[in-house]
């Protein structure tokens, strides 16, 4: 069984591609299209069962669990235990770390938004300003 440092490290790398592939699918324009036509099932499917399985590609938290118990089963990846308990300490400490990820990553993604929609603002009001500007000059030149 590899060190404790050896697993905590597997554990914090190991958290990136999945919270990378939960975000993508749960929130990124190139899925669009497919999480759209979940949400609508997700809310109108007759059965439980249905809405249960389609919420899951709109959820990035519940979407993560399914990612995270991909990526142990192709790497066999263990925390603490060699066993079955390892691998469920596993999965949950990688659900764990690759959402706090995610928190991080929308928190910064929320803040450029932000700048770019306060930096679309002073560009516009420059422009009309500088257009006010324009007219003002034109209203006090003489015509000849």
């Amino acid at each position: 069984m590899a060190s404790l440092a050896l697993q905590i490290v597997w554990l914090l790398v190991l958290s990136i591609p999945i919270a990378c592939v939960a975000w993508t699918v749960t929130h990124e324009e190139v899925f669009r299209e497919p999480r759209d036509y979940c949400k609508t099932k997700s809310e109108n499917a007759g059965s439980l069962t249905k809405r249960k399985f389609f919420y899951l590609f709109t959820c990035e938290y519940c979407f993560s669990h399914y990612v995270a118990a991909f990526f142990l089963v192709i790497t066999r990846y263990h925390l603490l235990y060699a066993d079955w308990r390892g691998y469920l300490i596993a999965w949950f400490s990688l659900v764990f770390i690759s959402n706090l990820y995610m928190g991080a990553f929308g928190s910064v993604k929320l803040g450029v938004q932000k700048e770019r929609v306060e930096i679309q603002h002073i560009e516009t009001a420059v422009q009309q300003k500088s257009g006010q500007g324009a007219i003002d000059r034109e209203a006090r030149t003489p015509a000849a």
